[in-house]
């Protein structure tokens, strides 16, 4: 039953389909169709969401946050948004894809089609994050290269791109009582991740030229990803079970090294240090929001399509508990792998901790660097931490993919799953891709990079696609059905709160994080003392609105195209789709999908009516 796409509970299995079975691996239906997939162990399914949500964000952000917002303190905020709309979220789209066997797409236009949009919306988003995310692997593809020199570059001033401000800090406070540092005096790290990674640009209006090594290390980067997704769950099933547990390894051996170093206990003790007073600090609780948000991969579709995967009477309801936990637990852990290196780091050039203490790619490749080349043998740390990089950014980035992929080939299925076609598209939305994020390996690359980030794939656009989520199935299709739906598949009821939530709580707290967000918005600082220039951040907006837009863009449309009057319409549009969803389409030899009964909701499929249909096509 590998490649059947939806197994219902029912007194006699859905075991075989035309003559032998049914269908797996390359074999194609009666009409040439192939086979829609699906996870060939709940193992698979498990390590590629947990590929998914687990990513640097866990690494690079949380850990940072935590020390900024008060330490300890900071898992108040952190809990609260986790049990109100993480979690509540997260079993919403797992299990919504379980239930319809769909992609984001087809799944919203089978349960609610006024909100069909959402799907579209979350694709959307999808491809943007294909785009520029992928060049941090490049980056950290580019460091490991670099890390197999018998001297890592990053470590001293006689380098080819080095300047004469180039000054070795960590052994001037070593031998020094620090009274004549030279005036403009930068680090080599720095210096390596400016002038050769990046060949950074003064200004957003200078892109310059593409660099070849970084465009052949993004090159590099985008091969191994098609190759993980080209032959669907079958070939991303496989490769999770590296990219899902190699970072889990690495970090276990960082945590276990930096432990050992001296002055780990100082930065452990910053990491977790309790300011009861950030409590009151409107940013600490903003900060909180949209780090859930973004580590736990909701409204972007992922967590719909590798549900869809699943067998129907998965257990989705603890799955989504027990991954929720690892995501969480795994943040946290990382803070002290992270913060123990960052206090050996702070004790050997005798400066505070604050001092070194960044987020995002300033901890990846400019302090953890750093601090690597003052270890013993620091060629072994440098290669185990951007392979961790490289492994945690990997399978997030392919899996968002197969997201993609999922739900386009869903909403075409007869034309897409034949031959090699799907292979061809894959192609093509990589090759685009690549194109697009060539801009980003130019000297004001870095740049666009901050732009896409903080705009693209924002807080503001989750928040949004979150509310109407929550109001799609808490008030239109309708919290106590979708709660039956999932007792149907697991075989007992969630918890009352998840109701409560999806139909109050997560929007209210949603809606309350977005508007705070709009009051304290401010442009965008892109380091360096440069603020976001008019263009850029217009730019920026719209890319944010390229997602949000599709919502009410897609709810006209289907107002117009939808016949009857216009209470009519907005009736048939509030109502799960009446026919199939297309996942069973392909369970027909002759091209006619097996459709449900239309007097009956969602919540009351036939089973047995399925049953017979299949048994008619074995005779």
């Amino acid at each position: 039953m590998a490649d059947q796409p939806l197994s219902r509970p029912a007194d006699k299995p859905l075991t075989k389909f035309h003559q032998g079975g049914l269908l797996s691996g390359k074999e194609a239906l009666g009409d040439g169709l192939q086979a829609r997939g699906q996870w060939a162990s709940k193992a698979e399914f498990l390590l590629a969401v947990a590929g998914q949500i687990i990513g640097l964000g866990n690494v690079w952000r949380f850990p940072y946050l935590c020390y900024k917002n008060g330490g300890g303190v900071f898992f108040v905020p952190y809990l609260l948004f986790l049990v109100l709309c993480g979690i509540p979220l997260f079993l919403l789209e797992t299990s919504l894809g379980q239930y319809t066997s769909l992609g984001g797409v087809s799944a919203w236009r089978t349960i609610c089609p006024l909100f069909g949009g959402l799907g579209y919306a979350s694709q959307v988003m999808i491809l943007h994050g294909c785009v520029y995310y992928i060049v941090i692997l490049a980056w950290a593809l580019f460091y490991l290269f670099y890390s197999f020199q018998a001297e890592l570059p990053w470590s001293h001033c006689n380098n080819t791109w080095n300047t004469d401000a180039c000054f070795l800090f960590d052994k001037y406070n070593q031998t020094t009582n620090g009274s004549s540092v030279p005036e403009n005096a930068t680090s080599p790290v720095m210096e390596f991740w400016e002038r050769e990674v990046l060949r950074l640009s003064s200004t957003l209006d200078e892109l310059g030229p593409v660099s070849w090594k970084l465009a052949l290390c993004l090159a590099v980067v985008w091969l191994v990803c098609y190759f993980c997704v080209w032959k669907g769950v079958k070939s991303t099933g496989k490769v999770v079970y590296l990219t899902a547990t190699f970072p889990y390894v690495m970090l276990f051996v960082l945590l276990v090294r930096g432990a050992t170093l001296p002055g780990a206990t100082q930065g452990i003790v910053y990491y977790l240090k309790p300011n009861i007073t950030r409590l009151a600090d409107p940013q600490v609780w903003m900060d909180a929001g949209t780090q859930i948000f973004f580590s736990y991969g909701i409204c972007l579709g992922s967590l719909t399509a590798l549900g869809s995967y699943n067998k129907y009477n998965n257990d989705c309801y603890k799955d989504s508990f027990m991954l929720c936990l690892l995501n969480s637990a795994t943040s946290f852990l990382a803070g002290f792998a992270i913060f123990s290196v960052l206090g050996f780091m702070a004790e050997e050039q005798g400066v505070d901790i604050a001092s070194v203490a960044q987020s995002g790619p300033g901890l990846a490749f400019i302090a953890y660097p750093r601090a690597v080349a003052m270890m013993p043998v620091p060629q072994l740390w440098a290669v185990c931490f951007f392979l961790m990089i490289i492994m945690l950014g990997l399978d997030t980035q392919f899996v968002s993919l197969e997201a993609l992929m999922t739900s386009v080939t869903d909403l075409y299925p007869h034309v897409i799953r034949r031959g090699y076609r799907r292979e061809l598209l894959l192609l093509f939305v990589c090759v685009v891709c690549f194109l697009i994020g060539l801009v980003m390996v130019t000297p004001g690359g870095l740049y666009v990079f901050q732009i896409y980030d903080h705009f693209s794939c924002s807080g503001a656009s989750l928040l949004l696609l979150s509310i109407f989520q929550s109001l799609a199935i808490g008030w239109v299709y309708g919290a106590e059905r979708f709660s039956d739906n999932i007792k149907d598949m697991t075989g007992y009821t969630p918890l009352a709160v998840f109701k409560l939530c999806w139909k109050y709580l997560t929007p209210a707290v949603c809606t309350a994080t977005f508007i705070f967000s709009l009051v304290r918005w401010s442009p965008l600082n892109l380091g360096k003392g440069l603020v976001a220039p008019l263009w850029a951040t217009t730019l920026g907006w719209i890319l944010t609105l390229s997602s949000v837009s599709l919502l009410p863009i897609w709810a006209v449309y289907a107002l117009i195209t939808t016949p009857g009057t216009l209470p009519q319409r907005f009736h048939r549009l509030c109502s799960p789709a009446e026919k199939s969803s297309m996942a069973f389409q392909h369970l027909s030899t002759n091209g006619s999908p097996l459709t449900y009964s239309p007097v009956l909701p969602l919540s009351e499929k036939p089973k047995e009516q399925i049953i017979e249909l299949l048994q008619d096509k074995k005779t």
